[in-house]
Order: structure tokens, then sequence, then C-alpha cells
């Protein structure tokens, strides 16, 4: 057997000791050995409550948007042939879930109906003492609405001045 000392005479030896890094990798490979069907196993177990669908007490301050997509051919819900919101389609805001209005119109209508209800409780002191008079926002988002919809309103939404953004959702049947 033959050993390497170095080199010979003055010169250091220049090659790098891969004994320690190899040691690390084959205890980091035991550990994920042992460690990976444990955490399979227990994220196949793992199951997300569902809470049974509490009614909100909704105060008439509160402004309600329904965000949609148009279809695949560009028409809107409620015209004629609509084929249900589509990934691909253009944003559709619904005001109160009557109104349709583009991002401009819905900062803009937020703003001047979150004003009016400032000015009609005394102002922003007023509101601000009373935690339970501050109007909410409540989204209704299409499930087929990609996030870059529903995003964008809430953006406007805090821009108008809105603290308070909420999500509606459809009730799960808990037994279900």
């Amino acid at each position: 057997m033959a050993i390497s000392t170095g080199g010979g005479g003055d010169t250091p030896m220049s090659d790098i000791n891969t004994t320690p890094l190899v040691d690390v990798m084959l205890v980091l490979l035991i550990i994920f050995l042992i460690a990976v069907p444990v955490a399979i196993q227990t994220i196949e177990k793992l199951k997300i409550p569902v809470f049974e669908s509490v009614e909100a007490k909704t105060k008439a301050e509160n402004l309600l948007l329904t965000v949609s997509t148009t279809d695949d051919a560009g028409r809107s819900a409620g015209e004629p042939g609509f084929a249900g919101a589509s990934r691909n389609g253009e944003c559709r805001v619904y005001f109160n879930n009557i109104t349709p209005v583009s991002s401009d119109e819905l900062e803009k209508m937020a703003f001047d109906r979150l004003d009016a209800i400032v000015q009609r409780a005394g102002g922003a002191e007023a509101l601000m003492a009373d935690p339970e008079k501050i109007p909410q926002v409540h989204i209704r988002g299409d499930v087929n609405a990609p996030w870059r919809c529903v995003a964008g309103s809430i953006y406007r939404i805090q821009r108008a001045g809105y603290p308070i953004v909420g999500f509606i959702s459809n009730p799960v049947d808990p037994d279900a």
C-alpha cells in the first residue's frame, strides 16, 4: 500500500480532503431515507377542517363586489350565450353585485361611497371611536376568476380607503 504524503520537498499539499464531505453526505442521505416515508404518510392523512358556514352580520354600509371574467368568446355574465367565466377572459367587477365597473370606476365609486359614509357618521374620528361602524368590503369571486382579477379589485378597494376586505364563500356541507 502506498500513502501520499503531499508531494516531495517544500511544496504544500493542494488536494482537497473529501472524506468529511462524503461523511456529511452519507449522514444526510440516511436522514432523508428515514424522513421521507414518514412525511409522505403524514401528508396523505392530512385532513383540512371544514367549518359550517355562519351567516355574517351585514351592515347597510358594507360594499359587496362580485369578481368574474368573460367567457372564451368575450361575453359577460347576463349576455345571451354566456358559457361561464374563463381563466383567460377579461376581468369583470360588479359594484354592489349589480353595476359592472372598470378598475378606475371601482376606485372612484368606492371612494365616493366611503366618503359619504364618513361624512354621515361625523368624520373619521367618529368612525374610529366605534369600530363596528367601519364599513367593510365583501368580495365574492367566481371559482374560475384568476387571482389577478381578485387582487386587482382588492388593490383598488384599499386605495379607495376601505380598511377591511373579506371574502364570501359558498357554504360547504360538513357531512359531505
